[in-house]
């Protein structure tokens, strides 16, 4: 029962980033108010409000007609422009920085609940229009809910003015790449939280059972908390063999197992796995590398030519490579017992800054400023106090003798080289070590 209840709550984890979700729930609440205020009407609620509060009711016809007719008109006019204007972000946002981007712009919760606000307003004011029905010579009336549809249509153009401002922060590259990074130190924080310090000996896996992919796409998500209730129930100990975000192709291995074996718990097991065809920061922090990365490169690039923007990009990316280097390379799921029954497979973090420094190598290794900065980002990771692993620094070395021959290859002034040989042995300086210039 238990598994079932963590794939409901992943489940709703992920419909949360669509872009109806919020706009959906919240239209159908503004569907049933406008039903719940039609059976109030029937039961007389404005003529009760007429003969004791009149301020509270709208008690003409063609004023009321022509009051729900405005704000229908108006509000479809809103949604229109409003969604235009995410269109425009998400294209801008695409072409000038990354479409990696697009996930976690489309899923920003504010623009979702107030793309809601509009719909139930508009749900709102055609429901209150219908139900001004003739009786003989009279017309019923709904004062008491065409007044509620002038104050809805007030928070309509209060939430709509607010998108205005919204919409103008959002498509600033720098609130993006805070947005990610902000991201990315939560999901971080959050595993070298959970992460046990204490040396642990797993077994060597390769002659485990196997649990192969039955479908393709990317591996956004385990459920550790299934599998360890498999784990515990059946008695085994599992290896998550892809890393999170990798693509997994159908027919290759996702799981190795040891212990009991047959189909119905390797299915079992298999449900654990959630695929999918696009990427959350929330579930990889890795991805935060990419996109910003991806954000250096594209600022680099001859048709926008904006170091400015790589140069904050950088300073980014020390910060999140600092946090990095506090945590192990190795990640398990301990039980009650603190016995390690799931090894997950993480990116490792010579690895990871392999990755980040050869794109930025190869694009930005012709701008001395931007090689500068780098050699700065590799100083800071140096002189890092919280470094979980000794071997990280020699992996930073080699980086930076990497960056060195990219930077002395591709420059012949004199004054570059002479800032390149000065940075390189500052570094010395810091590492106490005599790599070779």
């Amino acid at each position: 029962m238990k598994k079932y209840i963590y794939k409901i709550l992943k489940s709703l984890d992920k419909l949360e980033s669509n872009i109806a979700f919020y706009p959906s729930i919240i239209s159908l609440f503004g569907m049933l108010f406008a039903f719940f205020m039609i059976y109030l009407e029937s039961k007389g609620v404005s003529k009760y409000l007429v003969e004791h509060a009149p301020i509270l009711v709208v008690n003409n016809t063609e004023t009321a007609r022509s009051l729900l007719t405005t704000f229908i008109a108006g509000l479809i006019s809103i949604m229109v422009f409003s969604f235009s204007l995410v269109m425009i972000l998400l294209n801008q946002a695409s072409s000038n920085f990354s479409p990696r981007l697009l996930p976690g712009l489309i899923s920003n919760r504010r623009h979702q609940i107030i793309l809601g606000i509009y719909n139930s307003t508009l749900l709102y004011c055609i429901f209150t229009l219908v139900s001004i029905t003739p009786q003989g010579d009279k017309y019923q009336l709904p004062g008491f809910s065409v007044l509620l549809s002038i104050v809805f249509m007030t928070l309509s153009l209060g939430s709509f003015i607010y998108f205005i401002h919204s919409i103008s922060q959002e498509i600033q590259v720098n609130t993006i790449m805070d947005k990610i990074f902000k991201k990315a130190k939560v999901r971080l924080d959050k595993l070298i939280e959970d992460e046990k310090h204490n040396d642990t000996a797993f077994e060597d896996t390769s002659n485990w059972n196997h649990v192969m992919a039955d479908s393709t796409g990317y591996m956004q998500d385990v459920s550790l908390n299934s599998l360890a209730d498999l784990a515990e129930e059946y008695e085994l100990k599992i290896e998550i063999v892809p890393i999170k975000g990798a693509y997994v192709l159908k027919g290759i291995p996702i799981l190795k197992y040891k212990g009991h074996s047959d189909d119905d718990l390797e299915k079992q097991l298999a449900k654990a796995i959630t695929f999918s065809n696009s990427e959350l920061i929330e579930d990889n922090y890795v991805l935060a590398f990419k996109q910003i990365t991806e954000i250096a490169l594209k600022a680099m690039s001859p048709g926008i030519n904006d170091p400015g923007t790589c140069i904050n990009c950088i300073d980014y990316l020390t910060e999140l490579f600092a946090l990095r280097m506090t945590k192990k390379d190795k990640s398990y799921y301990f039980n009650e017992d603190d016995t390690a029954l799931i090894s997950i497979k993480t990116v490792s973090f010579e690895q990871l800054l392999y990755n980040v420094m050869a794109s930025l190598r190869t694009y930005c290794k012709h701008d001395i400023i931007i090689v500068q900065k780098l050699f700065l980002m590799l100083q800071y990771l140096l002189q890092n106090n919280d470094v979980l692993i000794e071997s990280y620094n020699e992996i930073i070395v080699n980086e930076i003798q990497n960056l060195e021959k990219d930077a002395l290859d591709n420059h012949k002034n004199e004054a570059d080289i002479r800032v390149i040989k000065a940075s390189v042995k500052k570094l010395q300086q810091v590492n106490n070590s005599a790599f070779e210039i």
